[in-house]
C-alpha cells in the first residue's frame, strides 16, 4: 500500500511524513492543477524529509508540451536536487504526446504519468501509450476528468485488474471511494485537499488527517 500525498512547501511535506505518508508529489500553483515548483522550494523538501519527493514537471496550465520552458526547468530542477518526476502531456488530437515523453521522462529514475490520462480522447489508447515505458512506476488518475467522485470511481474500478501495478488512484479521493477501490485491487492512493483542514489549499496538510486516511486505507487493504 502507497499514500502520495500532495505538497506545496517543505512544510507540507514535513507533515505529510509525519503523518505516516509514503512519498509526496511537490507541486505549485493548485488553481492550475498543479505547476513546477520553484527549484529554491525542491531544494528544501529534500532537506526536510527523508521519504521520496516527486516533483511536478509542467510549466503551463494543460496538458500541451512547451518543450523549450520544459527542458529549462527539467534542468533547474535536477540541479536543486529532483530525482524523480510527475509529467504527462497530450497532442492536439488528445493522444499521448509521446515524443515530450521520450525527451522528458527520466528513465534513469522513477516517475509518474499524471492525470493527463483523465483528459486523453481515448483512455485505452493512452494506457497503451504510456505502459512498459523506462522508469514509469505510477500513473495518477481519478477516472474522469470530473474526479474520482465525478463518475471515475467506476472506470478505476474497471482498470485495476489490467493496470493496478500502475494505478495510483487521486483526484478527489475521498473515504467512500476506499472500499470500491481496495476491493477491485488498488494499493495505491494519492491525495490533496482531503489532508487538508476543511480541504482548503491555503491550509498546510494536517499529520492527523494523513494518519487518519492512511489507516482508514490500511483497514480497507487488509
Amino acid at each position: 500500500m502507497l499514500l502520495e500525498v500532495i505538497a506545496l512547501d517543505a512544510a507540507d511535506a514535513r507533515n505529510a511524513a509525519d503523518g505516516g505518508a509514503d512519498r509526496v508529489e511537490l507541486v505549485s500553483d493548485m488553481t492550475t492543477g498543479g505547476l513546477s515548483p520553484a527549484p529554491a522550494t525542491v531544494a528544501a523538501v529534500r532537506a526536510a524529509v527523508a521519504i521520496p519527493v516527486r516533483v511536478m514537471l509542467r510549466t503551463t496550465p494543460g496538458f500541451a508540451a512547451d518543450l523549450p520552458a520544459l527542458r529549462r526547468t527539467a534542468r533547474e530542477l535536477r540541479a536543486a536536487g529532483a530525482t524523480e518526476f510527475v509529467l504527462g502531456f497530450l497532442d492536439p488530437r488528445g493522444a499521448v504526446d509521446t515524443a515530450a515523453l521520450d525527451e522528458l521522462a527520466p528513465g534513469d529514475a522513477p516517475w509518474t504519468f499524471h492525470r493527463a490520462i483523465d483528459h486523453a480522447a481515448s483512455r485505452a489508447d493512452a494506457w497503451q501509450a504510456v505502459a512498459g515505458r523506462p522508469g514509469l512506476d505510477a500513473v495518477l488518475t481519478a477516472g474522469s476528468p470530473a474526479g474520482v467522485g465525478g463518475g471515475g470511481l467506476a472506470v478505476l474500478t474497471g482498470e485495476a485488474a489490467a493496470h493496478g501495478a500502475l494505478l495510483l488512484a487521486g483526484g478527489g479521493l475521498r473515504d467512500a471511494h476506499l472500499p470500491a477501490l481496495a476491493a477491485a485491487g488498488v494499493r495505491a492512493f494519492h491525495s490533496g485537499s482531503a489532508v487538508r483542514p476543511d480541504g482548503d489549499w491555503s491550509a498546510p496538510v494536517s499529520p492527523a488527517l494523513v494518519r487518519r486516511l492512511r489507516d482508514r486505507i490500511e483497514g480497507c487493504c487488509r
